[in-house]
This record gives structure tokens, C-alpha cells and sequence, in this order.
């Protein structure tokens, strides 16, 4: 049987990199899948190819950082699906710039797609699981949460408070059959985590293949990150609540 045969699964910025890679996958092992994302092109391509493969799919233009467009998006989903049993909370950006040349409205912006957006989403999914009496949520932070890099102050304490959120929610609903844990990837062969290596060289980071190489073996593929996220969805991880899971090749092991 597939792992999620008969569930329900949404994913926040499942339109592209990380969050396309375990939509697929899902939709492959069984669930049926609601994606939230801004990005309405790469959302229906998604979408196009869920149903070329036999399955299920909602696709709703969603901004993340909108509590009420957040709340809207699961009600389309349950409407549609009648159920929700596994949260992937991926939608995230990245800011890289000195400290003191950080704006509020930067700061500001990173909390509110990376942080307020996890917010949002388990306040609207958490009570259909609470009915339910089950359910499993994944959220993405990154090593940046745990290690901090240079450059990237607002990203890295964003990244910080996904862990936090996390454990909170662990913490607060096991007792109603509810788990939530996080996937902290290193550097991924996305489009954001390529923008964001172009733009710490630029500001004389060193981050050419060979130091890449050197830090994590190899850049990270999203599918190994998806590969992650639905190993703490599934019924595999039952009796892990609360818990980082970093994806890096061992560059965290080296610090």
C-alpha cells in the first residue's frame, strides 16, 4: 500500500523547487494534494503533471504571508477534499544583505513569508486535524536557523523561529494525536537557494563549487529534501514529534 493512500496532503510553495518535488511525490504515493502558492504559472504546470500521473489536485494562487488568503486557500482545499492529514509548510524567501544595510520592511517581509505563513497555515489546518484526532505537519526551517551565516541576519532568525514554532506545536498537541517537525536543508539546487549563492559571491562570500563541495559534499536536490519532508508525514515517523531533521550531507557535523 502507499504511504498516503487516502490522505489528504497540503503544501505551501508547492508550485516549484523543494515544494513541487513533494507535491509529486506525494501525489504519487497515494494523497490527494492542495498546493498554496503565489506562483500561478509553475502552480498549473505542477498541477498539469499530478494529473498526468492519475492524480488529485487543487491548485489556489495563494499569497502565504495573508493570514486571510492563508485561511481562504485550506477552506478550498477541505471544500474540495473533505479532509486534511498532512501539512507541508514550505513557502519561504530569502534576503541576503549586511546587517546594517537591512531594512525594516526587509525584516519585516521575511517574517511574514517565512514565519507569519506557518502561522497562518496550522491555525486554519490544526482544528480539522484536532477532529480528526490525527495529523502531521512538516515545516521547512534551514541549517542558516541553527548555524547563522554572514549576510543574512533577517533570514537566519526567521529560519529560527520555524524550529521554535515547531517544537511549540509539538509540544502543545501530541496529546490530540498531532506531530510537527521540521527539515533544515543546506544548500539546494532550487532557483531561490542559486539566487541566493549568486548574490552572497557577489558580496565576496565564497561560493564556488569547489567550497560548496567542500561544506556539504555536493549541492542538495530538492527531491532529497521532498524525500525528507514525507518521511516525517508519513506513518513511518510515528513516534517523532518536535524533531529538526537536517538535510546536509554532514556539513552541520563539522561545526
Amino acid at each position: 500500500m502507499k504511504r498516503f493512500e487516502g490522505q489528504v496532503a497540503v503544501v505551501s510553495g508547492g508550485a516549484d523547487g523543494c515544494g513541487r518535488a513533494a507535491a509529486l511525490r506525494l501525489s504519487q504515493e497515494g494523497a490527494k494534494v492542495g498546493i498554496l502558492d503565489v506562483n500561478g504559472e509553475m502552480g498549473m504546470k505542477t498541477v498539469a503533471d499530478i494529473e498526468a500521473g492519475g492524480g488529485e489536485v487543487l491548485f489556489i494562487r495563494t499569497d502565504v504571508s495573508n493570514g486571510a488568503a492563508v485561511h481562504a486557500g485550506i477552506k478550498a482545499v477541505m471544500a474540495a477534499f473533505g479532509r486534511i492529514d498532512a501539512l507541508y509548510n514550505h513557502a519561504g524567501t530569502v534576503i541576503v544583505k549586511p546587517f546594517l544595510e537591512t531594512s525594516e520592511a526587509d525584516w519585516n517581509r521575511l517574517m511574514a513569508i517565512n514565519v507569519n505563513s506557518m502561522f497562518h497555515s496550522c491555525q486554519a489546518v490544526l482544528p480539522h486535524m484536532i477532529a480528526a484526532g490525527s495529523g502531521a505537519i512538516v515545516n521547512t526551517t534551514s541549517i542558516s536557523g541553527i548555524t547563522a551565516s554572514a549576510l543574512e541576519a533577517a533570514y537566519c532568525t526567521s529560519k529560527g523561529a520555524c524550529i521554535q514554532l515547531t517544537r511549540s506545536i509539538a509540544v502543545e498537541f501530541r496529546d490530540q494525536g498531532i506531530r510537527c517537525n521540521s527539515v533544515a536543508p543546506a544548500l539546494i539546487r532550487t532557483a531561490h537557494g542559486m539566487r541566493e549563492a549568486e548574490e552572497l559571491v557577489t558580496l565576496g562570500q565564497d561560493w564556488s563549487d569547489g567550497d560548496v563541495a567542500k561544506m556539504q559534499g555536493r549541492i542538495c536536490e530538492p527531491e532529497e529534501v521532498a524525500a525528507a519532508a514525507l518521511f516525517l508525514l508519513s506513518k513511518d515517523a510515528s513516534f517523532i514529534n518536535g524533531e529538526t531533521l537536517i538535510v546536509d550531507n554532514g556539513q552541520f557535523a563539522t561545526t
